[in-house]
This record gives structure tokens, C-alpha cells and sequence, in this order.
């Protein structure tokens, strides 16, 4: 099984690595072209506002027409919106081509789908701590080898970001398969007017799922703000740079591949995936509540690793238990929907801690990120009691109507929408 994933895993790994190559020099190339706190903040808003709007999309058409040609497409995109980016010259241009950028690179969901497609339910959190530890092998050599080498200037990372994505779109045209199917269901209907609002009521009204969807929507608003504001935290409250500002990301990245790579296996196989949920997310609260007061370099990089492994441990068991509570159905268009919903809370995020730190205070980012996620901390136990009380009535269903997600438990989403 996991030599299947390989291909899957690669394509996020360069996608992600291409995007971390971005991330800790964002905020002093957008200062190069003039921008203020609250203008570098809507930059990184504008991407995941692309990304609320093509998440589902992606999903959505992979759903119907299959994972490998979504992939290719929007894999391809990406290296020439970075391209456009690196060459900008003026702040509307950043603006512009970081938009573009966001609606390529809103693939993870498709990615996710074709993890689900290879992994049977008893193995999806493997699955999906696989892709997240993809992810944290790209986010940590990204934003190192995108600080360091912001030496040479700050659009170099970027040059390189576009040539990985090149590289990324040749390797997955020869070696990416196609995933849909392979466990020997049908096609996937096509979800009809994937946009639609009601759509997205939807989901969050999903009567196993519903609530883990809207408990990731808000963890994310608090971790956007906390990402979203950090680089300007560390360059005008401790007067870091961007190579320094590139490690400590490194340093977190790290950790992840430890965690989502190896260490939830363990725990999913001891305790379970909902149990670990709300144990994250209480890591996730004391390590950005203590995050404004830690002076660099050890104590900065110590609440950095507490971060880094209540976000581990968290988010793929968040995404397991979203995939294994839907039906066979529903998975391309409830992960791509949760993924847009993550997507709208990576623009509500940034834009409410590029207020708080222009007109409030440099710490009221984090302090209020830590307070968001105490809320969803508690959230979380009722959340994951719909879920468990959820996936038994679905469990007990006749296998042809929890197949087809037609049972009482887990309606149509379409019917649901109408």
C-alpha cells in the first residue's frame, strides 16, 4: 500500500516544498515593494481566498474525470504563477500572480482523495499521516532552503519554487497513476454546482462529520493567525531575519515528519484517532499562548516543537476520521469541501491577525489564536461524540446503503443541498 502512495506523496512533496520555499521570506518581499503589516497579512489571505474557491472545484472534477489529470493541471499552473511572481515588480503584480498561485496549489484535496482511494478505512490515518508527513519534509526544507538562500535576494527562493513545480509536473506526468477506483468502486458522480453555498451548509449539517468539519475551521483561523503574523513578529519584535525566521520553520517541520511520519501510527493503533484530537489541540493552545513571551533562540524554538506536535498529531487524525465517516461517495466532495473551508478560515485568519497586530498589539495575534483554540478544545468533545454515535449507525446499516451513503445516517449530499 505504501508503494502505491509513493507517486502521491511525491507530487506533495514538491508542491509543498515549492510553497515552503515561500513562506519565511513573504513578508520582507512584500515590504520590498512597499507593503505594510496589514497588506502583507491580505497577500497571504488573497492565496487561500483563491483556494476557498477552487478546493472544491478540484474535488469536485477529480471526483468525475479522475485524480492524475487534476493533479497535472494544477501542478503545471503552479509553476507559472510562481514564475509570475518571482518576475513582479510592483505590489498589485504579487498580488495578482499570488492569487493565481492559491487556485493551483488548491490540489490537497485531490490528494487526499487519491490516498483514500488506495487505503482501505483501518489504514486512512497512516494514509493521511503520510501526506502529512510529506508535508512536513517539504515545510521543512522549504522555508530553510528559502531563507538561506534569500541571501542572494528575496525573489531567488521564489525562481527556485517555480523550477520545482516544473520538475514536480514532469515527474507526475510519468509517474502518477490513476487512483479513482482502485478499490473496486464505481465512478464517482459529479457533484453539481459545487459552489453553491448551500453546499457548504452541507457538509457542516453532515450528520456524522459535520461537526469535526466546522471544529478544523476553527482551528485553522487560530493557526492561520498565528502563521500569518509570525514573520512579522520575529523581524520587528525580536529582529530576526529571514535565513533565522526559515529555521525555526525548519526546526517545526521537523518535528511533523517525526510525528506524522511514524508517531501517530503508534497512537492511532494504541488510542484510537478521536481520543488524540482534542489532546492536540490543547498542546496547540499552550504553545501559541506561551509563543509572543519566548525569547529566541531556545525557548522560541522549544514552543515552536510544542506547536509543531500538537498540530501533528491533530490535524490527519481530524482528516481520518472526516474520510472515514463519510461514504464512498461523498469522499472527493466532503474533503475537498473541508478543504475550502480551511481554505475560508486561511483568509479569515491572516486578515484578523494583520489587524490585531497593526492596531492592537504585536502579541494579541497569538493570544487570541491560543484563546480560539481552547474553544475548539472544548468544542471538540461534542464534536467527536456526534462522530462516534455517527459511524455506529452508519456501521449498522446494510453494507449496500452505507456503500452508496444513502442509509439514515449519511444522506446525499445533493439531496441535502436542494
Amino acid at each position: 500500500m505504501v508503494r502505491a502512495l509513493i507517486p502521491v506523496l511525491l507530487a506533495v512533496f514538491l508542491d509543498l516544498l515549492g510553497f515552503g520555499i515561500v513562506i519565511p521570506l513573504l513578508t520582507f518581499y512584500a515590504e520590498d515593494y512597499g507593503a505594510s503589516a496589514l497588506q502583507v497579512t491580505m497577500l497571504m489571505a488573497c492565496y487561500s481566498l483563491a483556494q476557498l474557491l477552487m478546493a472544491p472545484v478540484w474535488g469536485a472534477i477529480s471526483d468525475r474525470y479522475g485524480r492524475r489529470p487534476v493533479l497535472l493541471a494544477s501542478i503545471g499552473a503552479a509553476a507559472l504563477f510562481l514564475s509570475g511572481f518571482a518576475a513582479a515588480d510592483q505590489l498589485w503584480m504579487l498580488f495578482l500572480f499570488r492569487t493565481l498561485h492559491g487556485a493551483s496549489a488548491a490540489n490537497i484535496s485531490t490528494a487526499q482523495a487519491a490516498v483514500a482511494d488506495l487505503t482501505p478505512p483501518e489504514k486512512r490515518a497512516m494514509g493521511m499521516g503520510l501526506i502529512g508527513a510529506a508535508f512536513g519534509v517539504g515545510f521543512t526544507l522549504g522555508p530553510w532552503l528559502g531563507g538561506e538562500l534569500s541571501r542572494w535576494g528575496h525573489a531567488t527562493p521564489i525562481w527556485l519554487a517555480a523550477g520545482l513545480s516544473a520538475l514536480n509536473f514532469l515527474l507526475a506526468l510519468f509517474l502518477l497513476p490513476e487512483t479513482r477506483g482502485m478499490q473496486g468502486e464505481g465512478a464517482a458522480p459529479a457533484a453539481r454546482r459545487t459552489l453553491d453555498p448551500r453546499r457548504f451548509a452541507a457538509v457542516l449539517r453532515h450528520p456524522v462529520v459535520g461537526l469535526c468539519v466546522g471544529l478544523t475551521f476553527l482551528t485553522t483561523i487560530a493557526f492561520a493567525m498565528m502563521e500569518s503574523t509570525f514573520t512579522l513578529f520575529a523581524e520587528h519584535a525580536r529582529g530576526l531575519d529571514a535565513p533565522t525566521v526559515g529555521r525555526y520553520f525548519g526546526v517545526a517541520g521537523l518535528v511533523m515528519i517525526f510525528v506524522q511520519g511514524g508517531l501517530i501510527g503508534r497512537l492511532v493503533k494504541r488510542f484510537g484517532e478521536a481520543p488524540l484530537v482534542p489532546v492536540g489541540l490543547l498542546l496547540l493552545t499552550l504553545g501559541l499562548a506561551l509563543l509572543p513571551f519566548a525569547p529566541p533562540p531556545l525557548a522560541m524554538v522549544s514552543v515552536f516543537v510544542l506547536i509543531a506536535i500538537g498540530q501533528g498529531i491533530s490535524t490527519p487524525s481530524l482528516q481520518a476520521l472526516i474520510s472515514k465517516g463519510t461514504s464512498v461517495d461523498e469522499q472527493g466532495f466532503v474533503l475537498g469541501t473541508n478543504q475550502s473551508m480551511s481554505a475560508l478560515a486561511r483568509v479569515v485568519g491572516p486578515l484578523l491577525g494583520g489587524l490585531l497586530f497593526a492596531h492592537v498589539l504585536e502579541q494579541a495575534p497569538f493570544l487570541g489564536a491560543s484563546a480560539l483554540l481552547g474553544v475548539g478544545f472544548l468544542f471538540s468533545f461534542a464534536a467527536l461524540k456526534r462522530w462516534r454515535e455517527g459511524t455506529r449507525a452508519l456501521h449498522s446499516q446494510p453494507p449496500d446503503a452505507a456503500s452508496s451513503g444513502t442509509g439514515p445516517s449519511s444522506p446525499p449530499l445533493g439531496d441535502r443541498a436542494e
